[in-house]
């Protein structure tokens, strides 16, 4: 192809990018189209969402300090963008366990996301499968795991499991008999984290009917009735439908603690268990130390998530984003994921540039139908996808697998 050809075809693409994104703007709901980051259903939510439900899914853990670096590590690295470099052809299109994903990153499992949003892991579900990208649903759901399968066939299933073979091995299989293709099994959670924003917001579980709670759902009308109330109203009292083999407690149950396990005993024995069960790809989520991927790799995972929980766990946890390239460098073959803090293309191109695979996005997306359903979802995926598409064109790469640590810098004063 001369010169002029490939000016000519690079016009033609250019103009070709122009026309869908003005498409795709058009597709938008009218509602939606002030809605120009994921910052924005972050701001929409905190004026929909009863104070007691935003604050469950915003908070973090004691001082929040390992949610605020999750954000602050990113800070912490600038790009060195390359020029003139014919961006034209460049697509974002990942291969994640030998699947085509069409963009880099996936929707992280959320507890209780029914409570947030009517429907929401149905929403979720849906939403990745319509842009195919993975969403994994997490065992704290409740929303039957074979309902949101069967309506999201790129969903994964999500276990917090105690240290018991009897309830392991039924739940893997009850998995399995669903037809998931993927398996995570989160290790950071042995006990439950001091979540003292939940208290102080008035938010428990199971939840406890107060004049607190009439009030702060009576002060958000769209919510109350178009989540709490119609849920009740059509599907009855939402029980944790996941966690075991059978059916678990409603949400109002004081028998909740006592139905989810002692997991303080949960091994890496119990991954092997399941190893010899499974045959999906297994993942382990939450890893933040290289030994760890390690023990993972020899017990029988095919990947890992690095992941300090949202910070909602150990407050003063590192944020996984300060330690994957240390983990990626030690992974041999695993597959090296990443989760926490990513609101932005730029960080998730920032993420895969310091060893990761893939990335997930949890609350964000959330917020996301909670506001606007899977109109909301739609929308908050096609942001995140068209800025990782045009930063792509700016950092001057046209396929992901050109990332790599010499895109950054660190920031900030040089050493003495």
């Amino acid at each position: 192809m001369s010169a002029t050809e490939q000016k000519l075809a690079a016009a033609a693409a250019s103009s070709g990018t122009m026309r869908a994104q003005t498409r795709q703007a058009k597709q938008v709901p009218r509602h939606l189209r002030r809605i120009l980051s994921l910052a924005d259903f972050d701001r929409a939510a905190r004026r929909h969402l009863p104070r007691m439900v935003y604050g469950f899914v915003s908070g973090g853990v004691e001082t929040d300090a390992s949610l605020r670096d999750n954000a602050a590590a990113f800070a912490d690295w600038g790009f060195v963008p390359r020029m003139l470099q014919n961006v034209s052809t460049r697509q974002q299109r990942t291969q994640l366990f030998g699947r085509p994903y069409a963009a880099p990153f996936g929707i992280a499992p959320m507890g209780a996301s029914a409570l947030v949003a009517y429907r929401g892991d149905l929403v979720l579900a849906q939403a990745a499968a319509g842009a195919n990208i993975p969403m994994i649903m997490s065992a704290s759901s409740l929303i039957r795991l074979e309902e949101v399968r069967a309506n999201g066939p790129n969903s994964w299933y999500q276990a917090y499991l105690p240290g018991d073979a009897a309830r392991i091995e039924p739940l893997v299989d009850r998995v399995a008999a669903a037809g998931f293709d993927t398996f995570v099994l989160t290790a950071d959670v042995p006990v439950s984290a001091n979540r003292e924003n939940n208290i102080r917001n008035g938010y428990t579980m199971p939840l406890q009917p107060s004049l607190r709670l009439f009030w702060d759902g009576a002060t958000h009308p769209f919510w109350s009735l178009g989540t709490f109330l119609r849920t009740i109203s059509k599907h009855g009292m939402p029980h944790f439908e996941n966690m075991d083999v059978g059916r678990g407690p409603p949400i109002l149950s004081r028998n909740l603690e006592r139905a989810v396990g002692v997991r303080d005993q949960l091994a890496w024995e119990h991954l092997a268990l399941i190893r010899r069960r499974w045959k999906g790809k297994l993942v382990v989520k939450g890893i933040l130390a290289k030994e760890d991927a390690h023990l993972a790799r020899e017990h029988g995972a095919d990947g890992i998530i690095v992941s300090n929980h949202g910070g909602r766990q150990l407050d003063g946890a590192v944020s996984p984003l300060r330690v994957l390239p240390e983990i990626a460098a030690a992974a041999k073959d695993l597959v090296v994921m990443y989760d926490g803090g990513i609101r932005r293309g730029t960080d998730v191109l920032k993420a895969l540039a310091l060893g990761a695979q893939f990335v997930f996005v949890a609350r964000p997306f959330l917020y996301a139908a909670a506001v606007a359903g899977e109109d909301g979802v739609r929308h908050a995926i096609r942001l995140l996808s068209e800025e990782v598409h045009r930063d792509m064109a700016l950092l001057g790469i046209t396929d992901l697998a050109q990332l790599g640590p010499h895109y950054l810098r660190p920031l900030g004063a040089p050493k003495a």
